[in-house]
């Protein structure tokens, strides 16, 4: 079944104040996989809640490895697709300053692709449903401050992940595969 390609924009947060704002757009921009947009922005959310964030204001992309290739090449140089890529849109100044803090207002704009997303559940023997609400979470660690380049900070951010994705209602992710890096001869 193919999924449709909409984009759907609503305040996710009921009875939200002006001081408490959590705007969340989906727009699926792939045909492949059929995705419930309406589950993926409930979990997001739990999230967001979860991760105490007061203002968010966060687009989520879902696109195929075609797309997401041409993205992971134009802004981090890598040829290939990658499963989810996040963009910090907050303000430079708040960029460096909260470096590695983690924050109450979140801006930024995440893309995951849908077809990784099928194919990794596969691998790991469960729902690309899942799989894809995990990419979108991982963004969402990303523009709250976490990191993965290091052993240490993966480690956190790992734990983060799973943590994440208990207080929304969902299995741990399975084990991940080790990222392999090229042999430097």
């Amino acid at each position: 079944m193919a999924a449709q390609n909409r984009c759907a924009t609503t305040p996710l947060a009921a009875g939200q104040s002006s001081l408490n704002k959590k705007n969340v757009v989906i727009c699926n921009r792939q045909r492949a996989t059929a995705v419930c947009s309406k589950n993926l922005k409930l979990r997001f959310m739990a999230a967001i809640h979860s991760l105490k964030i007061s203002e968010a204001d966060i687009s989520l992309a879902i696109v195929n490895d075609k797309e997401i290739a041409k993205l992971h090449e134009l802004w981090l140089g890598i040829p290939g697709p990658t499963d989810v890529l996040s963009f910090d849109l907050s303000c430079p100044e708040r960029s460096q300053h909260m470096l590695h803090k983690h924050c109450d207002s979140v801006h930024g704009e995440i893309i995951a692709s849908a077809e990784t997303a099928s194919r990794e559940a596969l691998l790991y023997h469960w729902s690309p449903d899942h799989e894809l609400t995990y990419y979108f979470l991982h963004g969402l660690l990303h523009l709250n401050g976490y990191n993965d380049q290091t052993p240490s900070e993966r480690t956190s951010m790992r734990r983060k992940e799973r943590s994440l994705m208990k207080a929304i209602g969902l299995p741990s992710p399975p084990r991940r595969r080790p990222k392999t890096t090229p042999v430097q001869r």
